[in-house]
Order: structure tokens, then C-alpha cells, then sequence
């Protein structure tokens, strides 16, 4: 299995989990990333972002908040 990123934007406000989100997916061009986040706002900026960048998106609620996994 690929190795995974992890980038934890829990706590923070947007659009700093987008930014964060935009800066791995720049890095990482394909593989996989994940993103967590604490608010449903973070959670579909984070989808979005992926999206439109590509990259498939699977949601998973955690205690807390959101697993966000980007795979490309």
C-alpha cells in the first residue's frame, strides 16, 4: 500500500484547511492524502478541492469530525 499524508486541520478555521489541502495536493500530485477536519464547512471545501483538482473523494465521520481521504 501507498504511503499516506496526512495533513490534521482540526482546529483551524477556513480557509486554512483548504489552503493546507491545496499545498499537499500540489505537493503530492497523485497517491494518497488524507485531511482531517473538524466542521462540516472545512469537510465540503476540503471535497471540493479535491474534486476539482481530480482527485477522488471518500468522507468518513469520525469522533470530532471529519476523515477526508483524496486518492489519485
Amino acid at each position: 500500500m501507498a504511503d499516506m499524508e496526512t495533513v490534521d486541520a482540526t482546529g483551524l478555521s477556513c480557509p486554512q484547511p483548504a489552503l493546507m489541502t491545496k499545498q499537499a495536493i500540489s505537493r503530492q500530485k497523485s497517491g494518497l492524502l488524507e485531511v482531517l477536519v473538524d466542521t462540516s464547512t472545512s469537510r465540503d471545501n476540503v471535497v471540493r478541492i479535491a474534486q476539482n483538482a481530480g482527485w477522488s473523494v471518500t468522507v468518513e465521520e469520525r469522533a470530532g469530525g471529519f476523515r477526508v481521504v483524496l486518492k489519485k
